[in-house]
Order: C-alpha cells, then structure tokens, then sequence
C-alpha cells in the first residue's frame, strides 16, 4: 500500500513537471511570434516616418480605456485568485466574471476600432503597413478572445474540482500566466504601435 501511493505520488508529480515544462514552452512560442509581428511591424512603420495613413486615426482616449479594462482584468484575475487559494469557489467565480466582463469589454472595443478604421478608408489591404498593424493587434486580439473562452471554461470547471483544489489551483495559475501575458504584450503594443504612432 505504502509503495503504491509513492508510485503515485511520484507519478502526479512528473505529470505536473511536464505540464508546467509544456506551457512554458507554448508561452516561449508566443513570444516568438508576437516578437515577429512587432519586428515586422517596426520595419514596415518606422523607417523614417511613421505613415500619416495609421498616425491620422490613432484615438488614444479609446486605446487608453482598452487599457485600463485590460489591466482592470487583471486585478480582478488576481482577486479569484486570492478567493480560490482561501477555497471560497462562488467568490472566485464572482471575479472570473468580472474579469470575463472587463475582457470582453475590451475585443469589442477592438473590434468596433478596426470597423472604425475599415470604414475611414484604413484597411488591412491598403499596404503593408496597415497590413501589419492589423496583424499585430488582431493577433492580440484573438489571443484575449482564447482567454476568454478558458475563463468560462474555468468558472464551469471549478465546482467540480472542489475537491481538488490542487488541480483547481493549477489549472488557475496557468490562465493567470496567461492572461498576464497578454497583459505585458499590450503594453508593448500601446507604447510601439499607438503612443509612438500618435507622436
């Protein structure tokens, strides 16, 4: 008995390193491809001048709300995390929501900015340089999107791993690593792509 729960706890543990080796691997492949779309765009937009085409519609009120919703996400992220380390799981979907909410506030916001800029005349055909700023922050996009989707994953999972807090804890602190992620990759894309721009 006692040889079989070592073989068992052994076994959880080499799970649990493969998995944190696997995700780690996927975040250094992300940031492997957003490093090539900020290359790309750094290329096609900054030799020399930035193009008045992207300088004349950047709107940096509403870049800095989707700012400020994406960094709010992330506080409560933090908040749901603090709930489900005291084991209080309503609370902790309480704040998924919020952060569901406040992330979704965002892509639509994103959304209804690329439609903006398709109807004023800038749209991802026009060049490569709008071709690469509509590369750049879709694929931003579309990663926060994917978050989206895990966290409602996540608020109807945890019910169930009530009894598994370890596996719950997890689960959670993967999709915090990477919703941070994409926090940090905002950022780089608010200073490079619109600050920058709009100067």
């Amino acid at each position: 008995m006692h040889n079989e729960l070592a073989i068992m706890h052994e076994h959880h543990h080499d799970t649990d390193a493969i998995d944190v080796f696997g995700f780690w691997l996927y975040i250094m492949t992300d940031c492997i491809l957003f490093g090539s779309l900020f290359a790309t765009f750094l290329v096609l937009n900054y030799q020399g001048m930035m193009p008045s085409t992207l300088k004349d519609h950047i709107n940096l009120r509403v870049v800095l709300l989707e700012t400020f919703l994406l960094l709010a996400s992330n506080f409560t992220y933090c908040l749901a995390m603090l709930d489900l380390y005291k084991q209080k799981i309503f609370r902790t979907q309480v704040w998924l929501g919020m952060t569901f909410l406040l992330g979704a506030s965002f892509v639509f916001i994103e959304v209804r900015e690329f439609i903006q800029l398709a109807a004023d005349g800038f749209r991802w055909d026009l060049n490569g340089s709008a071709s690469s700023f509509f590369t750049l922050v879709g694929t931003h996009g579309f990663h926060v999107s994917c978050g989206l989707l895990w966290i409602l994953v996540m608020m109807l999972q945890l019910p169930k791993l009530k009894g598994s807090p370890h596996i719950a804890t997890r689960r959670m602190a993967y999709l915090g690593l990477f919703w941070n992620f994409l926090d940090i990759v905002w950022i780089f894309v608010f200073t490079i792509v619109y600050l920058l721009g709009a100067m």
